[in-house]
Parts: structure tokens; C-alpha cells; sequence
């Protein structure tokens, strides 16, 4: 591994301005599973993605870390632990979803000091992209090694010149909730909600969400759901543990007399970003879900657009869909 200088703010503007003078020669550390031991471990690096000069440790900023649970919804400090949002009792009463997506991330070592800002925030999964002898579109160079490869696990929505999958499976679960996050820059504060702050490589190929280098992720707001509200999550995977999601499924929605009144829908493992499924949403709206269900989640069909070997995890995704919003029927 490259040698690196750490530095260790105590609050946020002191954070920003050590990534303001740094520039894209520093890189944010919370957790630090991926980052550490697996980007820079792994010589994760290209054109574009040069591996950082100097981490900057937010785990030292006391103001990014906790839970608040009220009236208007959920506050989630970005250094609260996946743990500690696991073992919320008023997580698991008010978000359910959350807490179970958060549950179904790695193994419970990880959890206990994976962050739920480095979760959200992690890079993607590609073997191309994480081999070093791969210079792809993904790290600023000219080829997607996916294309003529093995791409069992790549994008079947939302790819073109890179085929990648978000591995974040909170971020699934917090777009269904229609969270907002809170960012931190040289200018001040912001808030953006979930809807806006991925970003896929038909926007920028080098980067994931609208973070810039010198800003940093504050804490998550999750509204409070409708009174009634359901929430379900479902996951598939290769192994129990260790593993990121070969499809997952989040969804939040409302429903009279089982008729979908509203909600979202969103997948995990099928595209660059946590993709929101509208068209699988509009088939729902005003219509009874055990009659429409079958149809809705086939309309999966009309957005996927697979490769050569992953064409499997279409059918996957319609069968899950179904599944996964019936069995908030129960």
C-alpha cells in the first residue's frame, strides 16, 4: 500500500478545508473497509482516480455521529455505525426497511465499524474496475473490459459506456424512503434529496454522486412515513456474508383497501445508481395490488437492457419485485 498522511479534524469546517487544500490528492476516511482495505490495498487506481496522498478521518468529528428519531422523522449522523442503526429500537419501529438493509450488509465485524456515510458512499463493484491492470472508462481510461467479458454481475439498466453496480444497500432503501442527505462544503451546507445525489456514468464517468472533493457527507434525514406506510426489503445474494447484492429490493408504499395509493420502488445491483423502478410504480398507482402485481413487475422488461451473460438477473428482478412489495401485503 502507498504511504499516506492522516489527519484528524475535530470538526467539520476544519475537515473541509484540509479536502479544500488537497483537492483530489485526499480522500474522506470513516470505516475505512472499502477505501483502505480494499481500494488502496487493492492498487486501485487510473487516469482519473489517483490513489489519495492523504485521508482525512471523520471518525474524529463527534457532530457526525448519532441517531435522532422525532415527530418529523429519522436524523442519521454519517459516522453513526451500521450497527448502531441495526440495534436502534426507534429505527426498527419507525424504519424498518432501513434497519433491515443495513442488517443485510456484510457480516456483523463489518457492521461494527462500517459507517453509514462510507456505506452510501463506497466505489462501485466491477472486477475490471478493481483490477489494476485495467485501465477502464471507470478510472479515466478508454475501454469497458465488460463489454467483452465476464459481466454476470453488471449493470442490466442504466449502462452504456459503464456497466457498474452500486453496492450500497442502504442507499437502495434510504431512495425508497425518500431521504435527504446534508453535505458540507468550503460554501456552507446543503441538502439534496436522495432523488439527485447519485450520479451515473452518463454524467460523469468518474464519480458516483454530486459530492465534490473538498465536501463531505453530514447526516441523512429520513421524513416519517405516512401513518400505515409498509416497508419491505429483500436481498439476493451468493454467499450469507461477505457478499453484495446480485439484485435487491426496497420498496415503501401505501395502500386503501389493497389498492397502491403511493410509493416507491427501488433495486440494488442492477444499475450504476440505486435505480428508482417508475415504470414499475406507475403500474402500481390506483390499482389493486394482488391483481396488477404480476404485470407491474414485468415492467422491468421495458427498461432492462442486459449483456451478454447477466440477462439472468432480469428475471430475477421481476420475480423479486413481486415477491418482495406481496409480502407487505401480509
Amino acid at each position: 500500500m502507498k504511504s499516506f498522511e492522516l489527519y484528524e479534524p475535530t470538526t467539520v469546517s476544519e475537515a473541509v478545508g484540509i479536502l479544500a487544500k488537497f483537492g483530489n490528492r485526499a480522500r474522506p476516511l470513516a470505516g475505512g473497509s472499502d477505501l483502505v482495505a480494499g481500494v488502496m490495498k487493492d492498487w486501485v487506481s487510473g487516469d482519473g482516480m489517483p490513489i489519495p496522498d492523504a485521508l482525512v478521518d471523520l471518525t474524529t468529528i463527534p457532530q457526525l455521529k448519532g441517531i435522532k428519531v422525532d415527530a418529523a422523522g429519522a436524523t442519521i449522523g454519517a459516522n453513526t455505525t451500521l450497527a448502531e442503526i441495526t440495534e436502534s429500537a426507534e429505527l426498527i419501529e419507525r424504519f424498518p426497511l432501513l434497519t433491515q438493509a443495513a442488517g443485510s450488509v456484510a457480516s456483523q465485524l463489518i457492521r461494527n465499524f462500517g459507517t453509514l456515510g462510507g456505506n452510501i458512499n463506497q466505489r462501485p463493484r466491477c472486477w475490471f474496475f478493481r483490477g489494476k491492470d485495467f485501465n477502464c472508462f471507470k478510472k479515466g481510461g478508454d475501454f469497458c473490459y465488460s463489454v467483452n467479458g465476464d459481466n454476470r454481475y453488471h449493470a442490466i439498466v442504466g449502462g452504456e459506456s459503464c456497466y457498474i453496480v452500486h453496492p450500497s444497500d442502504t442507499s437502495t432503501a434510504l431512495l425508497a424512503l425518500n431521504a435527504r442527505a446534508k453535505i458540507a462544503g468550503p460554501s456552507g451546507e446543503r441538502t439534496v434529496a436522495f432523488d439527485d445525489y447519485f450520479t451515473g456514468p452518463r454524467v460523469d464517468i468518474l464519480r458516483e454522486n454530486i459530492l465534490k472533493p473538498e465536501e463531505i457527507l453530514l447526516e441523512v434525514f429520513i421524513p416519517a412515513p405516512a401513518a400505515g406506510t409498509k416497508q419491505v426489503w429483500s436481498k439476493l445474494k451468493n454467499r450469507e456474508v461477505y457478499d453484495f447484492a446480485i439484485v435487491a429490493v426496497a420498496a415503501a408504499f401505501q395502500v386503501d383497501n389493497g389498492v397502491w395509493t403511493d410509493g416507491r420502488v427501488v433495486l440494488g445491483g442492477v444499475a450504476p445508481i440505486p435505480y428508482r423502478a417508475v415504470p414499475i410504480e406507475n403500474q402500481l398507482k390506483g390499482k389493486n395490488i394482488q391483481a396488477s402485481i404480476k404485470l407491474a413487475a414485468a415492467a422491468i422488461r421495458t427498461v432492462a437492457r442486459p449483456m451478454s451473460m447477466n440477462a439472468f438477473k432480469v428475471d430475477i428482478a421481476q420475480t423479486m419485485v413481486e415477491r418482495t412489495i406481496l409480502s407487505g401485503l401480509a
